[in-house]
């Protein structure tokens, strides 16, 4: 019979079915974000990634996976009560998250990064 001394928080498996990915900002296109004139960001196709530009600042997206998966948690949207009347608070797992993307300061237009090849974590992930 649960009390209010309990401490426990019930966690459930509750996908919703949107697919999340993580984006790692650089500092300096954080602190442009953040400031009082953010700036238009353009996405653009390149030979081997995405390209997110601001003007004359470029940043290739890349994929780095994890073997450390993150889940991201979700309060419950109801609170369930027992018999005794006492609330009950729960978490919902609703997605679980293997890599992140990273982006990375574009070299100059006249040379073009090395396409990474043979590493099994970005054959794997193509997969996916």
């Amino acid at each position: 019979m649960p009390s209010q001394r309990e401490a426990a928080i019930q966690l459930n498996h509750a996908p919703d079915g949107v697919g999340y990915k993580l984006l790692e900002l650089p500092p300096e296109l954080l602190a442009l974000l953040e400031s009082d004139t953010p700036p238009i960001l353009t996405l653009e196709s390149s030979t081997n990634s995405a390209v997110l530009k601001n003007g004359t600042q470029s940043w290739g997206l890349r994929q780095k996976n994890t073997s450390n998966a993150l889940i991201l948690l979700k309060t419950s949207e109801e609170i369930t009560t027992s018999s005794s009347e006492v609330p009950e608070a729960s978490l919902n797992a609703i997605s679980t998250i293997h890599d992140t993307i990273e982006l990375v300061p574009e070299l100059a237009a006249s040379t073009t990064a090395p396409v990474a090849r043979g590493k099994w974590h970005e054959k794997f992930a193509r997969g996916r």
